[in-house]
């Protein structure tokens, strides 16, 4: 994190989750490009954010949890037996989502529990590939996820750039990798490599 930065950003913790060195290179050189991914998503959340009843991008912070965010939008309904409750909807501009996704909505779900002071086990993704919403329940698994990673981000530093991502194909879409330089670092790393063993 960056030096004074006391809480986590939940929307760094998806970012972390599909490639820490991607995450790395946004926090500490404000490397992020616009591309036609991150700027197709921004287009849609602004259109997105003139429609409907729901309460709009909801900011929220805990101390306990060391993180804040903003909640895309808040559905507020209210049950005879329960009363008002309160459910984030996460949206994601593709047709699928992944682990990363359903993390980050657990880390808003989190977020509002202790905001509100009662559990929050229910969360949405909607696709605006699909214009579908997905019920995400939020699991232990979900919960332990999200400290996991505010724990590593809290744990990183200037001196240590990560390594690159498991999955190769995360660098075709990616907005840092004019500064990663994934192919041209990987050629590079092999050499070394390959100097050091003959040395």
């Amino acid at each position: 994190m960056k030096e004074g930065d006391e809480l986590v950003n939940a929307g760094h913790i998806n970012q972390y989750l599909y490639c820490p060195r991607r995450y790395y290179y946004i926090n500490y050189f404000d490397t992020i490009e616009m591309n036609f991914y991150l700027r197709d998503g921004q287009l849609k959340h602004e259109n997105q954010s003139r429609k409907g009843g729901w309460i709009r991008e909801f900011y929220i912070k805990s101390e306990n949890l060391g993180m804040h965010g903003k909640i895309d939008v808040l559905e507020s309904k209210n049950i005879k037996s329960i009363g008002t409750t309160l459910t984030p909807i996460e949206r994601k501009r593709g047709s699928s989502y992944h682990d990363n996704d359903e993390v980050q909505l657990a880390a808003y779900c989190m977020l509002l529990e202790d905001y509100l002071g009662e559990p929050v086990r229910l969360g949405y993704l909607y696709l605006f590939g699909t214009n579908e919403r997905y019920a995400i329940t939020i699991t232990d698994w979900h919960r332990n996820k999200v400290l996991e990673v505010v724990q590593a981000i809290r744990d990183m530093s200037l001196d240590r750039i990560p390594g690159f991502a498991d999955n190769p194909k995360k660098c075709e879409k990616c907005s840092t990798a004019a500064y990663c330089l994934p192919e041209e670092t990987r050629m590079l790393e092999g050499e070394n490599a390959k100097e050091e063993r003959e040395a």
